[in-house]
């Protein structure tokens, strides 16, 4: 498979990235197919510099953008803007969806106690 991904150049500290086309299977700096932009972030603002023709050109061959490459491209205007959910948090269940399970008893509670017997009286004489 392939994807569009980022690629990290730089010195220490001061990253820029390619914006290449690469082989899963290779590592993030590795070998790759071909540079279709670069992205530099620490410039204000970011600048993103793609070539259109080659992203739409892999984008139909079946290439998948990696997360943010895809915010890239939707930046660049070569994309739509994908809807990203940026929490990392699971979606939370609906009260319907969960079973509802009674509560076990514990050790610690009191056994029910058995009905009293009236007491019978004596006469004392």
């Amino acid at each position: 498979m392939v994807k569009i991904r980022l690629s990290r150049v730089g010195k220490t500290k001061q990253p820029s990235y390619r914006v290449v086309v690469a082989d899963v299977r290779s590592a993030r700096d590795g070998s790759f197919i071909e540079i279709i932009g670069h992205y530099n972030p620490r410039t204000e603002p970011a600048t993103i510099v793609i070539d259109a023709e080659k992203a739409k050109k892999w984008l139909s061959q079946g290439a998948q953008p990696t997360e943010r490459v895809s915010i890239l491209l939707g930046k660049a205007g070569i994309t739509e803007m994908p809807k990203i959910n940026f929490s990392k948090k699971p979606p939370k269940k609906k009260a319907e969806e969960q079973p509802t399970q009674e509560p076990k008893a514990t050790a610690k509670e009191p056994a029910a106690e058995p009905a009293a017997e009236p007491k019978a009286e004596t006469k004392a004489s």
